[in-house]
């Protein structure tokens, strides 16, 4: 086996370890370790550099492992001397079944497979004996188990029914998401050529726009050329309207009569000679109303 001091001799250099942090005592504890662990897999301890963190960490870790095998020793040694009771033990009872008669190899085939099962059973519900109450007790735990898990799933099972419902109406809702989208694919032509129609008459109304603020602005000239002032407004106008409608009403008798005298000669004489010769048209037309109802009167007779 190689040095493994790495050519440091711990005798010859005890003061300067202590002196740089090193200890001796560890130094050989932690060689110790080394050499017994290489040594259980049959190599040779690598060479390498003693520092003092390497030391440390070393024997913290030799430490920790001496103290986990000595509790696996202690563990290992207290099931091998429960395994040797367990086998005296077995071996007791044998000796008993056999003094009885009841011998593994005197027992029915039957009686064995019923024990095996008995056996398995017992450690399958994890208890310590066969004894009628152990497997009672053992069943009660089992169904309250068994209970508990059927609760579990019975909560389980409305939840999934919860979420089959939820999911359920999450795609109807989609469906009609996915419907409502494609009507508004199908609708975007329609509504493209109603935009356009509406830019277009959006368009001539803006012309028409400007057209009638040009008009309006040239009325108003036109109205401040005549003397339009505000006052004169719609109701004004009416009340004028309606003025003007009954002094028509009250000069159209007025009228009337100035134009029954338009055909009278303008000199005196001639206007009594015009009235004569309106009296005797007036004669006449009654005479010859007169004749013709006598003339009526006479026929009828």
């Amino acid at each position: 086996m190689s040095d493994i001091g790495g050519g440091l001799d711990p005798s010859g250099t005890t003061e300067a370890s202590k002196s740089s942090g090193f200890d001796a005592n560890r130094i050989a504890e932690v060689k110790s370790w080394l050499t017994s662990q290489f040594d259980a897999v049959g190599k040779d301890v690598p060479d390498f550099e003693y520092t003092p963190r390497s030391i440390a960490e070393l024997h913290k870790i030799a430490t920790l492992s001496q103290a986990k095998t000595q509790a696996a020793v202690i563990v290992a040694n207290d099931y091998r001397q429960k395994a040797a009771e367990y086998r005296s033990q077995a071996a007791r009872m044998r000796e008993i079944l056999e003094s009885v008669g009841l011998a593994q190899e005197s027992l029915p085939s039957n009686v064995v497979s019923s024990a095996h099962v008995l056996a398995k059973v017992a450690n399958l519900l994890d208890i310590r004996d066969t004894e009628l109450s152990s497997f009672l007790v053992a069943v009660a735990d089992l169904s309250l188990r068994k209970t508990a898990v059927e609760e579990k799933r019975n909560k389980v099972q409305q939840e999934s029914k919860v979420l089959l419902e939820y999911t359920r109406k999450a795609i109807a809702r989609l469906t009609y998401l996915k419907r409502a989208l494609s009507q508004l694919e199908d609708d975007i032509a329609p509504c493209q050529a109603q935009m356009e129609n509406w830019k277009t008459n959006l368009a001539i109304m803006e012309s028409k726009e400007r057209q009638y603020l040009q008009e309006y602005g040239y009325y108003k000239a036109v109205l401040n050329r005549v003397g339009y002032t505000p006052e004169i407004s719609h109701g004004v106008l009416v009340e004028m309207a309606e003025h003007k409608k009954d002094l028509e009403k009250k000069t159209k008798p007025i009228l009337d009569t100035l134009r029954s005298y338009q055909d009278l000669p303008p000199d005196k004489a001639l206007a009594a000679l015009a009235i004569e010769d309106k009296r005797r048209q007036y004669a006449a037309a009654e005479k010859y109303l007169e004749d013709v109802l006598q003339s009526a009167l006479a026929s009828s007779e």
